[in-house]
Protein backbone atom coordinates (compact mmCIF):
# COMPACT_ATOMS: atom_id res chain seq x y z
CA UNK A 1 0.00 0.00 0.00
CA UNK A 2 2.16 2.94 -1.38
CA UNK A 3 0.38 6.07 -0.27
CA UNK A 4 0.73 10.01 0.23
CA UNK A 5 1.01 9.84 4.28
CA UNK A 6 1.91 13.62 5.32
CA UNK A 7 4.84 13.58 7.88
CA UNK A 8 3.87 13.00 11.68
CA UNK A 9 4.52 15.14 14.96
CA UNK A 10 6.04 14.15 17.37
CA UNK A 11 2.73 13.47 19.84
CA UNK A 12 1.36 11.68 16.84
CA UNK A 13 4.14 9.60 16.28
CA UNK A 14 4.45 8.33 19.76
CA UNK A 15 0.40 7.73 19.12
CA UNK A 16 1.40 5.53 16.13
CA UNK A 17 4.15 3.68 18.09
CA UNK A 18 1.57 2.55 20.71
CA UNK A 19 -0.75 1.70 18.15
CA UNK A 20 1.45 -0.31 15.83
CA UNK A 21 2.78 -2.29 19.13
CA UNK A 22 -1.05 -2.63 20.22
CA UNK A 23 -2.34 -3.79 16.36
CA UNK A 24 -5.37 -1.79 17.80
CA UNK A 25 -7.26 -0.35 20.71
CA UNK A 26 -9.41 2.07 22.94
CA UNK A 27 -8.29 5.34 23.48
CA UNK A 28 -8.12 4.30 27.06
CA UNK A 29 -5.64 1.16 25.89
CA UNK A 30 -3.63 3.75 24.23
CA UNK A 31 -3.52 5.87 27.17
CA UNK A 32 -2.60 3.84 29.77
CA UNK A 33 0.25 2.45 27.43
CA UNK A 34 2.01 5.94 27.76
CA UNK A 35 4.42 6.34 30.42
CA UNK A 36 4.23 8.40 33.66
CA UNK A 37 3.22 11.18 32.76
CA UNK A 38 0.45 9.94 31.35
CA UNK A 39 -1.14 12.63 28.66
CA UNK A 40 -4.71 13.57 28.94
CA UNK A 41 -7.44 11.30 27.34
CA UNK A 42 -8.96 14.40 25.38
CA UNK A 43 -5.22 14.89 24.36
CA UNK A 44 -5.10 11.30 22.66
CA UNK A 45 -8.39 11.66 21.62
CA UNK A 46 -7.63 14.50 19.43
CA UNK A 47 -4.07 13.16 18.22
CA UNK A 48 -6.34 10.02 17.10
CA UNK A 49 -8.85 12.29 15.42
CA UNK A 50 -6.51 13.69 13.49
CA UNK A 51 -4.65 10.64 12.54
CA UNK A 52 -8.06 9.76 11.12
CA UNK A 53 -8.29 12.44 9.16
CA UNK A 54 -4.92 12.27 7.92
CA UNK A 55 -5.68 8.26 6.61
CA UNK A 56 -3.37 6.67 8.76
CA UNK A 57 -5.46 5.42 11.65
CA UNK A 58 -9.28 4.23 11.08
CA UNK A 59 -11.93 2.36 13.60
CA UNK A 60 -14.15 -0.20 14.52
CA UNK A 61 -17.66 1.74 15.63
CA UNK A 62 -18.98 0.40 18.80
CA UNK A 63 -22.19 1.93 19.68
CA UNK A 64 -20.60 5.24 20.84
CA UNK A 65 -17.04 3.12 21.33
CA UNK A 66 -14.63 3.02 18.97
CA UNK A 67 -11.87 0.68 18.49
CA UNK A 68 -8.51 2.16 16.47
CA UNK A 69 -5.89 0.59 14.29
CA UNK A 70 -3.47 1.88 11.90
CA UNK A 71 -3.58 1.37 8.24
CA UNK A 72 -0.28 1.85 7.59
CA UNK A 73 2.71 -0.08 8.65
CA UNK A 74 5.23 1.19 10.40
CA UNK A 75 7.62 0.08 7.72
CA UNK A 76 5.70 1.47 5.40
CA UNK A 77 5.53 4.41 7.24
CA UNK A 78 9.47 4.73 7.98
CA UNK A 79 9.60 4.41 4.17
CA UNK A 80 7.77 6.83 3.08
CA UNK A 81 9.52 9.59 6.06
CA UNK A 82 12.85 8.08 5.18
CA UNK A 83 12.54 8.89 1.80
CA UNK A 84 11.59 12.27 2.45
CA UNK A 85 14.12 12.81 4.97
CA UNK A 86 17.03 11.70 2.54
CA UNK A 87 15.34 14.47 -0.02
CA UNK A 88 15.44 17.02 2.24
CA UNK A 89 18.66 16.82 3.94
CA UNK A 90 20.86 14.73 1.31
CA UNK A 91 19.56 15.89 -1.99
CA UNK A 92 17.60 12.84 -2.50
CA UNK A 93 20.70 11.06 -2.45
CA UNK A 94 21.40 7.85 -0.34
CA UNK A 95 24.96 8.13 -0.76
CA UNK A 96 25.31 11.28 0.51
CA UNK A 97 23.26 9.73 3.74
CA UNK A 98 25.54 6.63 3.81
CA UNK A 99 28.50 8.87 3.65
CA UNK A 100 26.76 11.11 6.79
CA UNK A 101 26.91 7.98 8.47
CA UNK A 102 30.47 6.73 7.92
CA UNK A 103 31.88 10.26 8.67
CA UNK A 104 30.17 10.18 11.89
CA UNK A 105 32.49 9.94 14.56
CA UNK A 106 29.96 8.34 17.16
CA UNK A 107 29.75 5.50 14.84
CA UNK A 108 32.65 2.62 15.90
CA UNK A 109 34.65 0.92 13.37
CA UNK A 110 32.05 -2.47 14.77
CA UNK A 111 29.38 -0.83 13.61
CA UNK A 112 30.82 0.13 10.01
CA UNK A 113 31.64 -3.23 9.43
CA UNK A 114 28.39 -5.10 10.27
CA UNK A 115 26.83 -2.21 7.91
CA UNK A 116 28.71 -3.00 5.32
CA UNK A 117 28.48 -6.83 5.80
CA UNK A 118 24.38 -5.66 5.57
CA UNK A 119 24.86 -3.71 2.51
CA UNK A 120 26.68 -6.42 0.80
CA UNK A 121 24.35 -8.63 1.39
CA UNK A 122 21.35 -6.29 -0.09
CA UNK A 123 23.80 -6.13 -3.07
CA UNK A 124 24.03 -9.50 -3.85
CA UNK A 125 20.60 -9.93 -3.46
CA UNK A 126 19.73 -6.87 -5.63
CA UNK A 127 22.12 -9.11 -8.16
CA UNK A 128 20.20 -12.16 -8.34
CA UNK A 129 16.85 -10.39 -8.81
CA UNK A 130 18.64 -8.53 -11.61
Amino acid sequence: MKTQVKELTKAEEQVMQILWKMDKGFVKDIVDQFEDPKPAYNTVSTIIRILVKKGVVSYNNYGSTYEYFPLISREEYTSLYLGSFVNRYFGDSYKSLVSFFASDDNISVQELEEMKKLVEVEINKKKKNG
